[in-house]
């Protein structure tokens, strides 16, 4: 996790306390876990704070699960005047397993064992890499939808609405890309402009992972909806940088 906290004077609070959680982020949904309802109960008593996630089944990939609730405990930890810190994951058919390797420190590799097969960086990398490309194909998209003649090719930071333009710029600094406002929005995997021939097919794929995450992301709302009545009142609807966007077929 990448996270910014925000300035904290000393004191520990419950809004200190969330505002921390609202830095990590559910790696493939692109979204806090504060603005999903994943998080369920906050309790400060003194120094000490216990936080409790839920997430929408119990059979949640134990990886994302893990970096989800160890994102927690550091974040909590970073927030000045925190002595203690415990994180739980509640209902998950792994959460036994979690929480005991937490407590003690064993970090992944050390809670999950041979499970552990993949690295956590890499996996990170990897939804770091399609929340940017989802983001670059909701800002070239708004453009189609106001300019349909729109040479998405040409496009470039500063062309974007201001909104656009802050969300893709931080999904581009935490995959390495340029973020000034010349640099082209439409970039290939590795960071190169298209060329003519191309920038269609690009766009298409880009189009694909960003109904992807925004897919897996409504599901997953409305799962967890299900799983806890009443949940829904913990959710924050989706930020304006990424509108539900009609499946519709573009230029």
């Amino acid at each position: 996790m990448t996270a910014v906290l925000p300035d904290l004077d000393a004191g520990v609070t419950e809004q200190r306390v969330r505002a921390a959680l609202g830095t990590v982020v559910d790696p493939e949904l692109d979204e806090p876990i504060t603005d999903l309802g994943f998080v369920r109960s906050v309790a400060v008593d003194a120094g000490t704070v216990e936080v409790h996630l839920r997430l929408p089944t119990s059979f949640c990939a134990p990886n994302f699960a893990w970096l989800m609730v160890s994102d927690a405990s550091d974040a909590v930890s970073a927030v000045a005047g925190v002595a203690r810190v415990v994180v739980e994951l509640d209902d998950h058919s792994d959460s036994d397993l979690v929480n005991r390797g937490l407590a003690a420190g064993l970090g992944y590799r050390g809670t999950f064992g041979s499970e552990a097969e993949e690295s956590l960086d890499e996996l990170r990398a990897t939804f770091t890499r399609k929340a940017h490309t989802a983001a670059m194909e909701r800002a070239l998209t708004g453009l189609l939808r106001a300019d349909p003649s729109a040479d998405v090719r040409a496009v470039t930071l500063g062309d974007l609405p201001p909104d656009a333009a802050a969300a893709l710029r931080r999904r581009r600094a935490a995959v390495g890309l340029p973020v000034d406002d010349g640099a082209p929005v439409l970039v290939r995997d590795d960071g190169t402009r298209p060329g003519p021939a191309d920038a269609a097919l690009v766009l298409r794929r880009a189009r694909s992972v960003r109904i992807s995450v925004d897919g897996n992301a409504h599901f997953c709302r409305g799962l967890l909806t299900t799983r806890y009545p009443g949940s829904e009142a913990d959710q924050v609807p989706r930020p304006d940088d990424r509108p539900v966007l009609p499946l519709e077929v573009l230029p």
